[in-house]
């Protein structure tokens, strides 16, 4: 904690001139992109993972038809799938998972008084006038919604929803193209004879209640940012917004 305390603090002293009593805030949102650029190839790696699992949507959906009713063969038969295209059906979590170590050492960074045993000095720094070890509830409590600090958080609270808004768009149109490609894996082949029924997809229990609330799933960074150290909200806005475009470029 201690050498990471030192690497923000040696950074905030090099944007200083840029950024004056700001030049913390300014260090964590260049730590933030350091990190997504180190795990941009895991970014890369989960964009080519989805688009082959896209592919893979209408021997999905053919598996599914075929042993809907015996859930022990169709996970085998989906594992053998993906085994056999070299698709990990987990490589998209996996950027996220790398940057927790990141998200949970600022968080405890800015939450701790003391650091090493000496007085915390990053806890002095601000973002305009908001510290950067406040959170919303003490914002509210020093000014309101509408005082200095109550200002910046309602500046991130607009960039997490305009984020959220055109991650909700992506995510709709992600779905809506894995639907049309499961769609025309299962035109093809029904009605013929007694198994005609067999062409209906098979509801898997949850999936309809999964795709009506993931678009929104990015709306929620509002309560991380609202709860968090004001530092910890900064990484996560900034991650959120490198995240969205990035995944904007990848799945062109």
């Amino acid at each position: 904690m201690s050498v990471f305390a030192s690497l923000v603090g040696q950074l905030a002293d090099l944007l200083q001139p840029l950024f004056g009593l700001s030049a913390a805030a300014a260090a964590i949102v260049l730590f933030t992109a350091l990190v997504r650029l180190l795990v941009h190839p895991l970014s890369r790696a989960a964009a080519r993972g989805q688009k082959a699992r896209a592919r893979l949507q209408p021997r999905i959906a053919e598996l599914r038809r075929r042993y809907g009713r015996d859930p022990e063969k169709l996970q085998r038969a989906l594992l053998d799938l993906h085994t056999r295209e070299k698709v990990s059906p987990l490589a998209g979590i996996l950027p996220s998972l790398f940057q927790l170590p990141a998200f949970f050492l600022l968080f405890s960074l800015f939450s701790n008084t003391t650091i090493g045993g000496r007085p915390n000095e990053l806890l002095g720094h601000e973002l305009f006038t908001a510290p950067l070890g406040g959170r919303w509830a003490d914002a509210l409590g020093d000014g309101g919604p509408l005082g200095g600090a109550g200002l910046v958080y309602a500046g991130l609270f607009a960039v997490v929803v305009a984020v959220a808004a055109f991650s909700y768009r992506l995510t709709k149109r992600s779905m809506a193209a894995n639907a049309a490609l499961t769609g025309a894996g299962a035109g093809g082949r029904g009605g013929s004879g007694s198994r005609g029924s067999a062409a209906e997809p098979v509801a898997v229990p949850g999936m309809g209640a999964v795709a009506k609330v993931m678009p929104f799933l990015s709306f929620f960074t509002l309560v991380t940012v609202a709860v968090v150290p004001l530092a910890a909200a900064l990484y996560v806005v900034t991650s959120m917004a490198w995240g969205v475009v990035e995944r904007a470029v990848l799945h062109r």
